[in-house]
């Protein structure tokens, strides 16, 4: 390797959150070193989970829809796979977005810097590719190092048999049964994606619903598809044991209920969650001690306990969202270029790239319920949408949830087609503060979805003529 390297600013990881942050800090004239642990940039979001997931999510959507033609009289064979086509196109996407990302690192100048990096002092870190170490010194550094997946104790991880979402997307092959632990975001997707490519899937999840957390209504129309397309699906459950082979895979299952039964699967998906991939990064070094759950504590700044180290993305908390880290990210840039910028959102909103898609903006109803915070609701079913009607999509619905006193939007909640596109603008209404009658008198274009946003306000603002509201 060179010399020892010397940055105004370093940043660790180049996912999402941290290429923006090396960005940032470059646009704002700051010279800057990017540390990667992988070849490629992008970090997992783009090369092991979010884009890959969301194109083979898209192939799944593709083959339903055209099965649910049928309805409308246009009838079409069974496809056919061709998984190495599949990959090649999946990994093509992939590839493309991280070359984009190198050439912009090229673009601004950020030296890039391919090893794993730990902390030797609040200057100066470590950094070890093959043998070969580094030593970079730094005026700042950013950490943005994310998650890995979560395992379950006493579960092997290393049987063929059984994988994580990363081994997912690699499409090694398409099981006749998968097991799908973990009924969240990620194995939901994943049990969608395997489903519509062939496999019949199981679900198993410890708690009394799918997608724990989430308002039981945007689940409810999820659930209900998921019910008639997956082999099973075991809610209050937990996997007690699993017995892999070279032929298959034996489940041994408990039930809140008392039922203990055991089934075989030709492959298992643990989808449990995350957690923060803090490890090893020569925290105690540096004095920072990381949360009982493994996280960095930081301010609205993104500074940490040491005022000259920011900590960004998963690392530092829930919600363990891309967008979330990048604009982490750029508050951290701002931040060290002396700016007056600050980490303070009015919502993040949440997108679970399932058909139908949920997505929400702000505090759930259970969580306001729980909180004793008083809301009021507008709420407007797609069976009254035209757009949902002629895409035969009428389980979706749209709703927002208002201040009582300043009928000002405080959250929101949609389910159906679309769902991540349309929660955008709710997003924006609540940043801005709009309240039922500004989003209403906002002439939305018809027939489209969006205008389900307005409905919803006017069904709260009683001035919807959509549907009869008896007074």
């Amino acid at each position: 390797m060179s010399d020892n390297l010397h940055a105004e600013v370093v940043v660790i990881g180049a996912g999402p959150g941290g290429y923006a942050a090396a960005f940032r800090s470059a646009d704002l004239g700051k010279q800057v070193i990017l540390i990667e642990k992988d070849s490629a940039l992008g970090g997992v979001c783009l090369n092991r989970g979010c884009i890959p997931s969301k194109a083979l999510l898209h192939l799944a959507k593709v083959i339903g829809d055209a099965k649910s033609l049928e309805k409308s009289g246009v009838t079409f064979g069974d496809p056919t796979l061709d998984l190495d086509a599949i990959r090649s196109w999946k990994d093509s996407v992939v590839s493309k977005l991280s070359k984009g990302i190198t050439q912009l690192a090229q673009a601004r100048k950020v030296e890039v810097i391919q090893g794993t990096a730990a902390f030797e002092s609040a200057t100066q870190l470590r950094v070890e590719n093959n043998g070969s170490t580094q030593v970079v010194t730094f005026d700042n550094c950013i950490i943005a190092t994310g998650s890995i997946a979560a395992g379950i104790p006493g579960i092997p991880t290393d049987h063929p048999r059984i994988f994580n979402s990363t081994d997912a997307l690699m499409l090694p092959a398409i099981p006749e049964r998968l097991l799908v632990i973990g009924g969240g975001y990620i194995g939901l997707e994943m049990g969608s994606v395997y489903n519509a490519l062939g496999s019949q899937v199981t679900v198993v999840e410890f708690m009394p619903s799918l997608l724990p957390g989430t308002d039981e209504d945007l689940v409810k129309p999820l659930a209900r598809k998921l019910k008639k397309s997956f082999e099973n699906i075991y809610l209050s459950t937990k996997v007690a044991k699993i017995e892999p082979n070279d032929e298959e895979v034996t489940v041994h299952f408990e039930s809140t209920d008392g039922k203990d039964f055991s089934e075989t699967y030709d492959t298992v998906l643990i989808s449990i969650g995350r957690k923060p991939n803090t490890a090893n990064l020569g925290l105690e070094n540096v004095e920072i001690i990381p949360t009982d759950q493994g996280f960095i504590s930081v301010n609205e700044k993104r500074q940490t306990s040491v005022s000259n180290i920011y900590a960004i993305g998963d690392i530092t908390g829930d919600p363990m969202l891309a967008h979330k880290a990048t604009h982490e990210g750029k508050v951290a840039a701002e931040v060290i270029a002396e700016l007056p910028s600050a980490f303070e959102p009015a919502v993040i909103p949440a997108v679970i790239f399932t058909d139908p898609e949920i997505a929400w903006a702000g505090p759930t109803e259970t969580e306001l319920k729980e909180k004793g915070i008083p809301y009021e609701k507008g709420e407007f079913p797609w069976a009254a949408s035209g757009k949902a009607l002629a895409l035969h999509r009428i389980e979706g619905k749209t709703k927002l949830l208002f201040d009582p006193d300043t009928k000002k939007v405080i959250s929101a909640g949609i389910v159906g087609p679309n769902a991540g596109d349309l929660i955008g603008e709710a997003v924006l209404a609540i940043e801005m503060g709009a309240d039922a009658e500004d989003i209403g008198l906002s002439i939305h274009p018809h027939p489209t979805l969006t205008e389900t946003v307005a409905n919803a306000a006017e069904m709260f603002s009683g001035t919807i003529t959509d549907l009869y509201i008896p007074k």
